[in-house]
């Protein structure tokens, strides 16, 4: 695997969760999002998450993504606008899981943690990899106290790698069939099983089971 891959994908994961946070185009910001699904879920934090990820499922499953994904056109060219728009709408899903579990999604470490999300099934062993210790449940409240600097460094490059060996089998990104972003169809690059995975590890991060 080449460097400028790992460069690619790291520059694509930090644009894609700004965008994600303080909002691009027509969708709003993940908080507004967290927020929205909080107040039609009576406060609910698991029933509220539970229903952002259906309602995602649905979305990627029926290629229902057909949006103006508006400033998602402003991207830098640097970065394959396929794979922009897949992470983007993934990490807009995780932050306002986040969010509805009381996590401050602008703080490096919840930002991070949405990031290992993406990687589903082998969130914790992507952590433990970079060398946090935590017990027998990735969560993160019980690891965010103990994540220093450099390992935001290790887990975020370990994060990019994961998704692009993963690519083509069950990774998010497949990165041999990237094609333009053509009217905001975000086609074949997600479905409904994969943002299933990831959207379930996303609450099982920031959900707490109280």
């Amino acid at each position: 695997m080449s460097e400028n891959q790992l460069s690619v994908i790291g520059k694509a994961l930090e644009w894609s969760y700004e965008k994600a946070v303080t909002g691009a185009g027509v969708l709003g910001t993940a908080q507004s999002l967290g927020e929205e699904y909080l107040r039609a879920n009576k406060d609910n934090q698991k029933d509220a998450a539970n229903s952002l990820i259906r309602w995602q499922n649905t979305k990627a499953a029926t290629g229902g993504f057909v949006t103006n994904l508006g400033g998602l056109v402003t991207m830098p060219v640097s970065i394959p606008a396929n794979m922009a728009s897949t992470l983007y709408i993934q990490l807009r899903m995780i932050a306002g899981i986040a969010h509805i579990g009381g996590h401050d999604v602008l703080d490096d470490r919840t930002k991070t943690l949405c990031f290992v999300c993406l990687t589903g099934n082998s969130a914790a062993e992507v952590v433990k990899a970079a060398g946090v210790q935590f017990g027998t449940k990735f969560t993160a409240a019980a690891i965010q106290k103990y994540i220093t600097g450099a390992m935001l460094v290790k887990i975020n490059q370990a994060v990019g790698f994961r998704l692009v060996t993963k690519a083509g089998t069950t990774g998010i990104l497949n990165l041999t069939k990237m094609v333009p972003l053509v009217g905001g169809v975000v086609g074949g690059a997600f479905d409904g099983v994969t943002t299933n995975i990831v959207g379930n590890t996303a609450r099982n991060t920031f959900i707490s089971d109280v």
